[in-house]
């Protein structure tokens, strides 16, 4: 069985990031088998990934060192000012968040929207 796990957040929400922080923490405590995850930000969420959000930074930076990758959109940023330069360390920007959705999907990962 695959435990392959992709967590979407599009919501421009502290409490939204940390529910999905949560969901990630209790996944990896729970999971016996090898898996991913992976958390695809979209829309107004690319502005909590900002280095100036040092709570959720600091959190986001611990998560990826356990495992977890996260995934910001280009077009969001693009469309919310967002300079790459701007993000935490260790975030990837894909060209698309909706493209990358899918691409996972078919690879067999499980989708949760928190």
């Amino acid at each position: 069985m695959y435990y392959d796990l992709l967590i979407h957040v599009d919501d421009n929400d502290p409490k939204r990031l940390n529910l999905a922080f949560n969901n990630y923490a209790n996944y990896i405590a729970a999971v016996d088998e090898e898996f991913h995850v992976v958390m695809v930000v979209n829309g107004p969420a690319v502005q909590l990934l900002k280095k100036e959000n040092a709570e959720q930074a600091e959190r986001g930076a611990k998560l990826m060192d356990s495992g977890l990758a996260i995934r910001v959109c280009n077009n969001a940023l693009k469309a919310f000012g967002v300079d790459p330069a701007e993000l935490w360390e260790g975030v990837e920007i894909v060209p698309a968040a909706i493209v990358e959705i899918v691409k996972l999907q078919r690879e067999g990962f499980a989708y949760l929207r928190p």
